[in-house]
């Protein structure tokens, strides 16, 4: 049995597991951003309405980056656990065993058991929400690597700057992790915004632009085929190193399914391994993946 939390900058969600699957949703308060105590003892006071065992573990996904060998949490959106051994600080208040994950990975992880992963040895999770990030899962099992960074895709100089359908110069965006050309910068719905500015000098929230590019809106279909190039070498480039079977994307992007058809038929030709069914196709979990994830990394850690 396992209490599991899905943790974002403004709300913390929390369920009771009693299997990979079976999960007893246990409603949502709001994060505190700024005050660890009060962090740490509404975390507790879910743990105590849970009525979990006494001995039975916590596991945790959180927005931001937890190094696998520290323990050590970055968390831009929750300043007060930003810095900290979550997992330690958190065991020493509950007096329970805590497991923490980001909450990209504790996607993956749901998806490579209870998604569109079923089935798959290797199962690359994509996220294109408000940023961009990812996760990997191998023969079932999470692969953080070194720092707990394997599977951010998000970051590092690889935009283009030259395109060819139509050909436009673009410069590299700054992006909030100090570097330039991130494919944060222009690969989600912030990116999607960004990138219609750029062309049109339009300001447009990303659901507006994706609405009409449904309806056939030719300046939201400019923007769409620009942001899907840009996306799809990179993706591309990461199919062929890390090898996955699928590629679930979620975030709100992922809700589009169109829009995802439209990256998948751009990431496929540009790939060395041929495929005549989708590869990159929208996740299937969607609300609970945080919750799933974290559960199935407490259920495994406590397994035989």
């Amino acid at each position: 049995m396992i209490t599991a939390f899905d943790i974002g900058g403004s709300t913390i969600k929390a369920a009771l597991a009693k299997g990979p699957e079976s999960l007893t949703l246990l409603g949502r308060v709001p994060t505190p951003r700024d005050d660890f105590s009060a962090f740490s003892e509404a975390i507790a006071r879910c743990v105590d309405a849970a009525g979990a065992l006494a001995d039975s573990p916590v596991a945790i996904s959180v927005t931001g980056v937890v190094d696998p060998e520290s323990g050590i949490v970055t968390c831009a959106n929750i300043p007060c656990i930003d810095g900290k051994n979550l997992a330690a600080e958190l065991g020493q208040r509950l007096g329970r065993k805590v497991l923490v994950a980001n909450d990209a990975d504790c996607f993956v992880l749901a998806e490579a058991h209870a998604g569109a992963g079923r089935g798959h040895r290797v199962v690359f999770g994509a996220i294109l929400g408000t940023g961009v990030g990812g996760g990997i899962v191998v023969d079932g099992k999470l692969h953080p690597g070194a720092g707990g960074l394997a599977g951010e895709w998000g970051h590092g100089t690889i935009v283009a700057t030259k395109t060819s359908t139509p050909p436009y110069d673009l410069p590299h965006f700054s992006c909030g992790c100090g570097l330039s050309g991130c494919l944060d910068t222009v690969g989600a719905a912030r990116g999607i915004e960004r990138l219609h500015r750029h062309l049109h000098g339009e300001e447009l929230d990303s659901t507006t632009i994706l609405a009409h590019w449904e309806a056939g809106d030719p300046r939201a279909e400019a923007t769409i085929a620009l942001q899907v190039e840009l996306v799809a070498q990179p993706l591309a480039l990461v199919v062929n190193i890390v090898g996955p079977g699928i590629v679930p994307v979620g975030g709100g992007l992922g809700n589009s399914a169109a829009l995802i058809a439209r990256l998948d038929a751009a990431v496929r030709p540009r790939i060395l391994r041929k495929l005549d069914r989708p590869l990159v196709v929208p996740a299937q979990l969607t609300a609970d993946a945080g919750l799933i994830g974290a559960a199935r990394l407490g259920l495994e850690a406590t397994s035989p």
